[in-house]
């Protein structure tokens, strides 16, 4: 697949575009509102989409993939290797797309129902923790030796 390569700086409000047009060699460093992304990318010819793996990248990863696009989301550490300059969303959207043209293993997009089971065991395990902390520290209430106070007044 011979297509432009483009990296993605998922945010809030605010993605961050960058990528190097095939036809005039001009570097495209652009920041698109969210509602207005999905449009960018509708009518464009097939793109190599990255962005960094997280719960929000899977489901735009699955709406580029409906449009046609390709897209490979990469653990956040190979990204941040490659960024060479300040923390900024253009500097971020930069060392993505230099990743995605990169070898390396990607993280499989997943479907709505993958995450939301993975969403009821992270809260699950959660949920665990808390008693266990709950439980701890009453067994260290209870194993100190009953002390009295005094109020003098």
């Amino acid at each position: 697949m011979n297509a432009t390569p483009v990296g993605i700086d998922i945010a809030k409000n605010v993605f961050q575009v960058y990528y190097v047009d095939r036809e005039t060699g001009e570097i495209v460093n652009k920041a698109i509102k969210r509602a207005h992304f999905l449009d960018h990318f509708a009518n464009r010819a097939p793109c190599l989409i990255g962005m960094e793996a997280c719960s929000g990248a899977h489901h735009w990863a699955r709406k580029l993939t409906q449009m046609g696009h390709e897209v490979r989301l990469m653990p956040a550490q190979f990204v941040k290797a490659l960024n060479i300059r300040d923390k900024s969303d253009a500097a971020d959207a930069k060392a993505i797309w230099l990743a995605v043209q990169q070898p390396c293993k990607a993280v499989a997009v997943k479907t709505e129902m993958q995450q939301a089971v993975l969403m009821m065991h992270r809260q699950r395990e959660q949920l665990v923790k808390f008693r266990t902390m709950q439980v701890n520290g009453l067994r260290g209430m209870f194993a100190e030796p009953h002390r009295t106070c005094i109020v003098r007044g």
